[in-house]
């Protein structure tokens, strides 16, 4: 991580810890996320990490047994077409 200093108006920084606090999170990491949101906004489609999501397989039950029998041909296919990286 690279350090860097911010200066926020008084408003945004009420706003910020506050949002932080609801969310249960440092300032800092909601600052992190909140950057996140606007780059990828500012390029398309969102991409989501590979170890984020795979981290989510088998949280719980879509109620269709072929997706939990294939789940790794559809991930696959969504790395290789670029839809997730």
């Amino acid at each position: 991580m690279v350090r860097t200093q911010v200066y926020l108006t008084p408003t945004q920084h009420r706003a910020l810890k506050k949002e932080a606090t609801r969310e249960g999170v440092s300032m800092t990491e909601l600052l992190r996320r909140l950057i996140d949101i606007h780059l990828q906004g500012r390029r398309g489609l969102a991409t989501f990490q590979k170890d984020a999501v795979l981290s989510f397989i088998g949280l719980g039950s879509s109620g269709r047994r072929e997706t939990s029998e294939h789940h790794d041909e559809v991930l696959k296919a969504a790395f290789r077409d670029g839809t997730l990286r």
